[in-house]
Formats: structure tokens, C-alpha cells, sequence
């Protein structure tokens, strides 16, 4: 297992909104580059997580603006900054989710936490499948994410060997 932890590689300035945020205000959070989901946090815990799918599936329902709790995706799976990128991917790959919030107090060493709602910790930041890719070794990269296999510059397409 890869012995990098996930604070090296993990987005520090992800934004957190909070339960009761609109669509439209936490979509607005959505428009950076470098921001593909959105943390939701109440008091010092983790309630869930917000994903530009998300936010495109409550547009294309017509939803209205409905507020963030509606829709969010929850319990959420954390992980701790001291865990190893490879742990991580794991956990990614048995969730079936392609973000992880890091939080203080995650327990690093579970491969399965899911805490219950509230109890995530403080949110310190995001890793992401992308974020870890190079991290992995090719032949753990071949792994089929949900239909999307990884590779090592993170593009979805990994470059097959002969053998």
C-alpha cells in the first residue's frame, strides 16, 4: 500500500456550506475550476457531501431551489489526513464514490466509517480519485471505478500493457 498520506495530495480549500443553503448558493460555490463538490457541515461535523451532479440533477428535475439538505448526498464517507492514499482509493472504490471529505477525527485505520450525521470531524479539506491516481501503482489503476477505469494521469483511460 502506498505510504503517501492523504494530506499531501488532498484540496485544503474546499468550500462547506451548510443544511439549509440553497441550490443556487451552493452551486454558486461550484464554479471554480478546481471545486467539484461542495462539503456540508453544520457545527463541527460533516452532514454531507454536494456534487456538480448533484446540483444538475435538481436543475434538470426542475426542482425549484430547494434547499442543500434535500439533496445532499449523506451519511458521508471521511477519511483522516493520515491516511494512506492507497486506503483511500480503497475506501473510494467499496463506497462507490469518487470524493472523500478529510476530516480530524475520522478514524484512518476502518476501512468501512461511516459516521453517523455530525460526527465527521472538523472538514479540513478533498481528495479526490484524480487526486491520487498518480499515487497508485498501474496495476491498481486498472481498476474499473463504476464504469470508469482510472489511469496514471487521471484521464479515465489507462494504457493497457502487453503481456
Amino acid at each position: 500500500m502506498i505510504d503517501v498520506p492523504v494530506s499531501a495530495v488532498m484540496t485544503e480549500a474546499v468550500p462547506t456550506v451548510s443544511p439549509d443553503m440553497t441550490a443556487a448558493e451552493a452551486a454558486s460555490h461550484l464554479r471554480r475550476a478546481d471545486v467539484h463538490a461542495v462539503v456540508v457541515a453544520a457545527g463541527d461535523g460533516v452532514e454531507g457531501i454536494v456534487t456538480e451532479s448533484d446540483v444538475v440533477a435538481v436543475v434538470a428535475e426542475g426542482g425549484g431551489n430547494p434547499t442543500v439538505d434535500s439533496f445532499m448526498s449523506s451519511p458521508v464517507v471521511t477519511i483522516s489526513p493520515t491516511t494512506p492514499v492507497g486506503l483511500a482509493a480503497d475506501r473510494m472504490r467499496d463506497a462507490g464514490v469518487t470524493c472523500l471529505p478529510v476530516v480530524d477525527g475520522a478514524e484512518s485505520g476502518v476501512p468501512d466509517a461511516r459516521p453517523e450525521s455530525g460526527n465527521g470531524g472538523r472538514p479540513l479539506g478533498l481528495v479526490t480519485r484524480t487526486d491520487i491516481a498518480p499515487y497508485l501503482s498501474r496495476h491498481r489503476l486498472d481498476v474499473d471505478w463504476e464504469g470508469d477505469p482510472l489511469s496514471l494521469d487521471g484521464t479515465g483511460t489507462p494504457e493497457r500493457s502487453a503481456e
